[in-house]
């Protein structure tokens, strides 16, 4: 039995500048941390002459070719995998705004290498998994979600054609504290696509304000300059606003709601339209039961600093 976990993220800046049509012409910068929940896979050898593949649905198949989960598909290509078996679970569900697809992915390709008997090459799983989504499968999608997945931690992504470069956030050890303990979640029960809300081209003039928002909120946190840091998401939620289908009166009333309940700053994470508002609050107790009268659920976390890991082999 195998078992390899990777972490969810949450988005401090940046999303939006790791696609492909925009690092090609600028500089791209994500900030992101990695959280204690997870997207597992577990792989076990059967007696069975086939491949079982068991996620929302249950495939069985006699090659890899056959099967109809795309990401599977293509992780296994070129790989003559009968009598096994490969299950994915997962903490949170998709299309919440956590980056659950290149959890996945990393994950799979974690348990993957473990079967093969080959040690975990971070570099080499995120590579993979980009490849695998945007270059493969064509998903227009970025590359912040296969990174921070695989890597863990709270880091600075750069994007260039030729490079992601993955650089930790120096932070003082008192103001991760205070963003670990600041920082709420609460899902608004929308889900959605993130293709969806991915396929129209965005605003290059937009993307270059998020950057600018991205590279201040870099430095905020590195001079845990806290306050400055909670104004930056907000400047990052109107920015997001301009684009199509990020939003909806429900999420813009809670949004509103949360900002004069003990919040500071917020924004919706991930590409928008749906899943998780993020606040960074200076009352907890009196934003927590503003959220709560409003129906909305949290769920806490802290930082994952592992990334993708082998659980049990």
């Amino acid at each position: 039995m195998i078992i390899v976990r990777s972490p969810l993220r949450i988005t401090l800046g940046g999303g939006g500048t790791d696609v492909p049509s925009y690092y090609e012409h600028h500089p791209g910068l994500c900030l992101a941390a990695a959280i204690d929940r997870y997207v597992y896979i577990t792989l076990h050898e059967t007696f069975v002459d086939e491949l079982i593949v068991k996620y929302s649905q249950v495939e069985h198949v006699q090659t890899a070719a056959e099967l109809k989960h795309p990401i599977m598909r293509e992780a296994l290509a070129g790989m003559n995998v009968k009598g096994l078996e490969i299950a994915s679970h997962a903490d949170i569900h998709a299309g919440t705004g956590l980056g659950s697809s290149g959890a996945f992915t990393s994950a799979l390709l974690g348990a993957l290498y473990t079967y093969q008997g080959k040690l975990l090459d971070k570099w080499d799983i995120a590579r993979q998994a980009c490849e695998i989504e945007i270059d493969r499968l064509k998903e227009p999608i970025g590359k912040q979600d296969q990174y921070i997945s695989t890597f863990g931690g709270i880091q600075a992504l750069k994007f260039t054609p030729d490079r992601v470069r993955v650089e930790p956030i120096r932070m003082p050890q008192w103001a991760k504290y205070l963003l670990e303990d600041n920082l709420l979640l609460f899902f608004t029960g929308y889900t959605r696509s993130t293709r969806a809300v991915l396929a129209e081209p965005a605003d290059e003039n937009n993307l270059n304000d998020v950057r600018a928002v991205a590279v201040s909120a870099l430095k905020a946190l590195t001079t845990g300059d806290m306050p400055w840091f909670a104004r930056l998401l907000n400047d990052q939620w109107y920015l997001k606003r301009c684009r199509s289908k990020t939003t909806n009166a429900d999420i813009d009333a809670w949004y509103r709601l949360g900002m004069s309940n003990g919040a500071v700053g917020g924004k919706l994470v991930g590409a928008g339209g749906g899943g998780f508002l993020m606040f960074y609050a200076a009352d907890r107790t009196r934003l927590r039961q503003a959220m709560t009268d409003a129906g909305l659920r949290e769920v806490r976390f802290r930082f994952d600093f592992d990334g993708t890991r082998v659980v049990v082999s």
